[in-house]
């Protein structure tokens, strides 16, 4: 049997991860690919619970031990669900990844960037593709805005902390070209879409 693919979609908030990593799985689907879509953190019941935890405010983590409990989250998701559903031929596509605990924990908190990298190695895997969706601060502020409901702890941070959080992105994007691609997420949702299904092509096989 061939392997699947493994595309993850990264960004800051009010991206619009969520709504493009649907219309990607429905456009492969529709050419006859197999697709599960997924997210972190979560997409095991192990990694839920810690996306409760995580997300859920109460705690005011250190950075090293966010990060921590990030990986465990990963861990637990690679192992559980991303790596069977590849070795079965399909293509997983991740609202979020390691990507997003760089650019989090590591531009946004301040957690050792170096410790963070020696995880991503220790996990054992990487996207075939990552879509980095790249909005302006102002332009991510007015969509959460519009979005209403509760915010969660991570949006609920400072401006600040997104600015570095974005240009943590930028950065991933530009040190590994040959994985990742930097979408500008600011236009409307068909045009993102059809960047992001150019972008598809990269992917051998």
């Amino acid at each position: 049997m061939i392997a699947g693919r493994f595309v993850t979609l990264e960004g800051g908030e009010a991206a619009g991860k969520t709504t493009q990593s649907a219309l990607l799985a429905r456009t492969l689907t529709a050419r006859g690919i197999s697709v599960l879509r997924t997210r972190e953190p979560g997409g095991s019941p192990g990694a839920e619970l810690l996306r409760g935890m995580l997300l859920g405010g109460s705690i005011d983590w250190s950075p090293r031990a966010e990060t921590l409990l990030h990986f465990a989250a990963r861990a637990e998701h690679v192992a559980k669900t991303v790596r069977p559903a590849i070795e079965a031929g399909t293509w997983v596509i991740c609202d979020r990844f390691y990507d997003s605990t760089m650019a989090y924990q590591g531009y946004g908190q301040g957690a050792d960037r170096g410790f963070i990298a020696a995880q991503i190695r220790l996990l054992g895997i990487d996207p075939d593709l990552t879509l980095i969706l790249d909005v302006p601060e102002a332009v991510a502020a007015a969509r959460m805005r519009q979005r209403g409901g509760d915010a969660d702890r991570y949006e609920r941070l400072d401006a600040g902390f997104h600015a570095r959080v974005r240009q943590g992105f930028r950065d991933i994007a530009a040190a590994a070209p040959e994985r990742c691609a930097l979408v500008d997420a600011s236009g409307d949702i068909e045009t993102v879409q059809a960047a992001i299904v150019a972008h598809i092509a990269r992917i051998p096989g």
